[in-house]
This record gives structure tokens, sequence and C-alpha cells, in this order.
């Protein structure tokens, strides 16, 4: 084992109290759980907690970056960017994404996936005009985004590394769910 692999493995883990997740209890809505997880995380004072990595395809590949959740609602989970980024850009080409939270005050992780679909000029406008750099003058080229999600997965940590996850994916009108199963390790 390397140095630097003896120090990394050696880098504190999950905090020794983490709440539970009974795939029993869970809401038949995977938007509900999100946002109850969300929520739990404003409340601890973890800073950026509606921080997430976004990751689109460039060619196939994919590429990710850190961005922020604007907003949640029946159109999907809302970003933003310029028309004209690279993140604008694959989006035009490929509309695939998916989105991963992590909230290591709490061992949980969710990772959602979908289409992502542009929204309308006023939802965008407005967001724009919500920025702390906005000047007055509107952006044509800023854009909000919602991914409209076709599957999620929600982790929660454990000491034990025996992680309890809970996958829903949609079918027809709603969304079926169900644990999650990986070897232990």
């Amino acid at each position: 084992m390397s140095d630097l692999a003896a120090r990394l493995r050696a880098l504190p883990g999950f905090p020794e109290e983490m709440p539970g997740l009974d795939p029993d209890s869970v809401p038949a809505d995977p938007a509900v759980l999100f946002l109850g997880w969300l929520e739990d995380a404003i409340a601890s004072g973890a800073r950026q907690p509606h921080a997430m990595t976004f990751q689109t395809l460039d060619g196939g590949a994919p590429v990710g970056r850190t961005l922020i959740l604007k907003d949640l609602d029946e159109r999907g989970l809302h970003v933003s960017t310029h028309r004209s980024s690279r993140k604008g850009e694959q989006l035009a080409a490929d509309s695939r994404a998916a989105m991963t939270f992590f909230w290591r005050e709490s061992g949980r992780q969710v990772q959602v996936r979908g289409e992502v679909v542009a929204l309308d000029e006023e939802t965008s406008q407005a967001d724009w005009r919500a920025r702390p750099t906005y000047d007055g003058a509107p952006n044509l080229d800023w854009q909000v985004y919602a991914l409209q999600p076709e599957w999620w997965e929600f982790t929660q940590s454990r000491q034990d590394r025996r992680h309890v996850r809970i996958g829903y994916r949609r079918e027809g009108g709603g969304w079926v769910h169900g644990p999650v199963t990986t070897p232990a390790g």
C-alpha cells in the first residue's frame, strides 16, 4: 500500500450517528423523500445543501460539474446556465443528464437521472433577475432547464458499509420502488 493509500484510508469516515432508512416505509413518490432529505440537510446547517454534481454527455462521454438546485416542481429539478455554455451545448446535443447530491453530515446520497427540457422564457428571465449579479438587463442566452426524473436512487450510509439503497424507476404513470442490493464491502 502506498503512503497516499494509507493516508486516504486513515481519513475520517461518516459521522458516528446517522439516520436510518427503512425500505418498508418510504413514500411512493421519490420527490417526497428527496425533499425530506433536502430539508434535513438545510436544517442541519450544511453548507450549500442544494449543491450537486450535474452530469451531461459530450459525444457519449460523461462530463460532471457542481451546480446548485434552483427548484423542484411538477416540471422536474431545475438548474440554469447559458444556452451557449458547454452545458447548454451538451444538453442541446443530448438531453440525458444526471444529478448526484451528497450530504456527508448525514451519510446520505441521492442520484437522479432523466431527460432535460428547457423551460419557458418567463421562468428563465425570472431566475436571471434573481441572480446577485443582475444589472437590470435581460439575458436572452440564459436558460432554466428541468431534469424530468426517470430513475432515482437513495443511499443511507452505515458505519459497517452495508449501506441501505432504495431505487425508484418510472413505470407507466407512476413509480416502482424497492431495495437496491449490492454486495457488502
